[in-house]
């Protein structure tokens, strides 16, 4: 019995087995991985954080 691990693109939600076949994992496809590194590089996707406020910012968010 093979354990087998699937996974959902995170660009489009087909599912991928987790292997070494899988040379994109977790994306299905190279295109699916290059969608998404220019969502990263337009920075339509972030990871956010406290530190990306700088002190005008948070008088302003107080200030709301």
């Amino acid at each position: 019995m093979t354990d087998t691990t699937t996974v959902n693109c995170p660009t489009c939600g087909k599912p991928v087995i987790w292997n070494a076949e899988s040379p994109f994992r977790p994306f299905c496809s190279k295109r699916c991985q290059l969608i998404d590194l220019g969502e990263w590089a337009a920075e339509e996707k972030r990871i956010p954080s406290q530190s990306d406020l700088n002190d005008s910012d948070e008088w302003s968010e107080q200030d709301r």
